[in-house]
C-alpha cells in the first residue's frame, strides 16, 4: 500500500517545488535581491520521507472522481429560460413571443394537465393535442374527427360533459363555459347517452289518489334531459348532430323511463335542428321515436339549407311517419335517408315511392327490416323507372316475393343509375330468380346485388355474380382510362382453332374482346379497339403459327404461287 501510495505523492511534491519556484530571476535581479531567511520550515524533498496522514487523505480526496458533476451538463441560459417558462405557464404563458425553435421545446415539455382555459386559444400544435389525447383515451381514431387531434379532443371532451350531464343536478355552466374555448374546433357531436333527472321517491297517496291517475301520466318525468338548444346555437361550425337517448350500463337499476324520448325533448329538438342552418347529418336512433315525434322533427327540418342525411333507424316509426319523410324529401337536399329497423309498411311505402319518383337529389335509401311487402316494392320498382339519382337501395327483410323481382328485373333493363341493390332475407324463389338473371343480362352499370337467403336458385345467383363481375371489370377499365372502346358482347362465326405447335385456343365466340386474354405464356394486354389510333400490340398480330382468316380483319402472311395453287388444288 505504501509502495502504490508513493507515486502520487512525489508527483503532488515535484508540482508544489515547481509552483513555488516560479520563474528564475535575471543576474541583475538575482544580485539585488537579498536572501531573507524563512520563517517557515523548509519544504521536504520528493525523497525526504513518508507523507503525512492529513496530507494523504486530502490528496485522496482532491483525486476522487465524481459521477454527477462534469462541466458537460451546466445548461445554457436558454434551456434555464424554457426550463422557468414551461414551469410558470399556467400563471404567465409565454409562447407566440419565442422564436420557432424555442415554441417546439416549450410545447414538447407542457403538461397535458395544464386547464384549458390557457391552452385552448394559445396552443395550436398537433403533437401537445396528440399527447392530450393519448393520455385521456386508450382508444383514438383521429380519421373520424377530421384527423385533427385538437378537434377530436374538444369533440370528446364535451361529448363526456353531456353523457355525463343530470339534469337538476349538474351546473349547466360547465356545459356553456366550454363554448368560447370550442366553438372553432366543434364540428361534431355524438352521444349515445342522455341521463335522466334524478327522482325522488314521491310521499305516499290515499288510495282514491292513486286511482284515479293513469299510468301513462306517470311514464314521463317532471324534468326532461339536457337541451342542446343553447350549446348549439353557440357552434356556429356544427356540421354532424349523432343522438341517443338511452342510458348504458345501467345494469339493476333498469327502467323504462331512462329510455324514454319525451314530448318536451322532442319540441326541443326540433327548434334546435330549425335554427342550426350549418347541420348535414342528423341521427336520432334507438330513442323510441314514433310518428307524432317523426312529425314533429320532419316539420322542423322542411326547406332546411344545408341538411344531407337523415338517419332514423331502429326506432318505432310506421306508415305516417313515413308519409312525413316522404314529404321531406320533396322539401329538402337531402341525399340519404335511413329508415331501416321500423314500423313502414305498404302505404308508407308507396308515399317514399311517390317521393323518389319525382326527387333529383336521394342517392342511398335504406328500408330494411319493415314490413313493406310486394305492394311496397312494386310501388318502388315503378318509381325506379323514372328516377335517375339513386344508387343504392336496401331492401332486405321485406317479405318480398316474385312480383317484385319481376318489376325490378325490368327496372334493371333500362336504369343506368342503381350501383348497388340488397334483396337479401325475402322470398324472391326460383322464378324470381331467373326474371332477375334476365335483367341483369342488359344491364352495366350495377356492381353490386345481394340475394343471400332468397330462396334464388344457385346457378341464377352464380351467373348474376359473373354479370356483376363483368360490370365491375368494365368500371375499372374506364376508371384508369377514359378513353378506352369498350367493344359490346355479341356472338360471332365459329373461329378456327390455332395449330397445335401453340397450345393454345381461340378466342371463345360471344365473349368482349377486351375480356378474352391469349394463354400464350406473355403479360395479358386488351385488345385495343380497330378504331382506336394505337396500333395492335405484337402480341395479337398473325405469325406463321397463328393462321388468321380475312373475316377477322387481319393481316394475311405472304404465300408463294406454289402454296397457293396447292391449297386451291386440296
Amino acid at each position: 500500500m505504501q509502495d502504490t501510495l508513493a507515486v502520487p505523492t512525489q508527483l503532488v511534491a515535484s508540482r508544489s517545488s515547481v509552483s513555488n519556484q516560479g520563474p528564475s530571476p535575471t543576474a541583475g535581479q538575482a544580485a539585488s535581491i537579498t536572501p531573507q531567511p524563512s520563517k517557515t520550515s523548509p519544504t521536504p524533498g520528493p525523497f525526504s520521507g513518508k507523507p503525512k496522514v492529513s496530507n494523504l487523505h486530502r490528496m485522496r480526496r482532491i483525486i476522487a472522481e465524481d459521477d454527477e458533476w462534469s462541466l458537460a451538463i451546466v445548461p445554457l441560459l436558454t434551456e434555464l429560460c424554457i426550463q422557468h417558462i414551461v414551469k410558470n405557464f399556467q400563471n404567465n404563458p409565454i409562447l407566440k413571443q419565442l422564436l420557432p425553435e424555442h415554441q417546439e421545446k416549450v410545447l414538447n415539455h407542457l403538461s397535458p394537465d395544464l386547464p384549458l382555459s390557457v391552452t385552448a386559444n394559445l396552443v395550436e400544435d398537433e403533437g401537445y393535442w396528440r399527447r392530450c389525447c393519448t393520455q385521456r383515451w386508450p382508444v383514438c381514431h383521429v380519421a373520424a374527427h377530421g384527423g385533427s387531434w385538437k378537434r377530436m379532443f374538444f369533440e370528446r371532451h364535451l361529448e363526456n360533459l353531456l353523457k355525463h350531464f343530470v339534469p337538476g343536478t349538474t351546473d349547466p355552466g360547465v356545459v356553456l363555459g366550454l363554448l368560447p374555448l370550442c366553438r372553432n374546433h366543434i364540428r361534431r357531436i355524438h352521444v349515445d347517452q342522455f341521463l335522466p333527472p334524478v327522482q325522488l321517491p314521491l310521499p305516499p297517496q290515499s288510495g282514491d289518489q292513486s286511482d284515479s291517475g293513469s299510468e301513462g301520466e306517470e311514464e314521463e318525468p317532471i324534468v326532461d334531459h339536457y337541451q342542446l338548444g343553447d350549446l348549439v346555437a353557440g357552434l356556429g361550425h356544427l356540421e354532424e348532430l349523432d343522438l341517443v337517448y338511452g342510458v348504458k350500463d345501467c345494469g339493476m337499476n333498469f327502467e323504462w323511463h331512462l329510455f324514454l324520448f319525451t314530448y318536451r325533448d322532442c319540441h326541443s329538438l326540433a327548434a334546435t335542428l330549425k335554427a342550426c342552418h350549418t347541420l348535414k347529418i342528423f341521427r336520432l336512433t334507438r330513442s323510441k321515436v314514433d310518428d307524432e315525434k317523426t312529425c314533429i322533427l320532419v316539420r322542423s327540418l322542411l326547406d332546411h339549407p344545408a341538411l344531407e342525411e337523415l338517419d332514423l333507424s331502429h326506432n318505432l316509426i310506421g306508415d305516417r311517419g313515413a308519409r312525413g319523410t316522404a314529404k321531406l324529401l320533396s322539401h329538402s337536399r337531402l341525399r340519404m335517408l335511413n329508415l331501416a329497423n321500423n314500423q313502414v309498411r305498404a302505404p308508407g311505402a308507396q308515399s317514399l315511392a311517390h317521393a323518389l319518383a319525382h326527387n333529383a337529389n336521394l342517392t342511398t335509401l335504406n328500408l330494411r327490416l319493415n314490413c313493406i311487402e310486394d305492394e311496397g316494392g312494386q310501388a318502388l320498382a315503378h318509381a325506379l323507372q323514372t328516377n335517375r339519382c339513386l344508387t343504392t337501395l336496401h331492401l332486405g327483410g321485406n317479405e318480398l316475393s316474385e312480383p317484385t323481382a319481376t318489376l325490378l328485373a325490368q327496372v334493371l333493363a333500362i336504369n343506368t343509375t342503381l350501383t348497388s341493390i340488397n334483396l337479401s332475407c325475402n322470398h324472391i324463389g326460383l322464378d324470381g330468380g331467373k326474371q332477375l338473371l334476365e335483367g341483369m343480362s342488359d344491364n352495366k352499370t350495377l356492381l353490386e346485388f345481394d340475394l343471400r337467403l332468397s330462396d334464388v336458385a344457385q346457378e341464377s345467383e352464380y351467373l348474376i355474380g359473373q354479370a356483376l363481375h363483368a360490370n365491375r371489370e368494365a368500371a375499372r377499365l374506364r376508371a384508369l382510362n377514359p378513353n378506352h372502346v369498350i367493344l359490346p358482347t355479341r356472338p360471332g362465326p365459329p373461329h378456327r382453332p390455332r395449330s397445335q405447335d401453340t397450345g393454345a385456343s381461340r378466342r371463345p365466340p360471344g365473349v368482349p374482346v377486351t375480356l378474352w386474354l391469349p394463354s400464350l405464356g406473355r403479360t395479358p394486354r386488351s385488345r385495343i379497339h380497330p378504331q382506336s389510333p394505337h396500333p395492335i400490340p405484337p402480341a395479337e398480330r398473325p405469325c406463321a403459327s397463328r393462321p388468321t382468316s380475312p373475316k377477322d380483319g387481319a393481316w394475311l402472311q405472304p404465300k408463294s404461287f406454289q402454296q397457293a395453287a396447292t391449297e386451291q388444288s386440296t
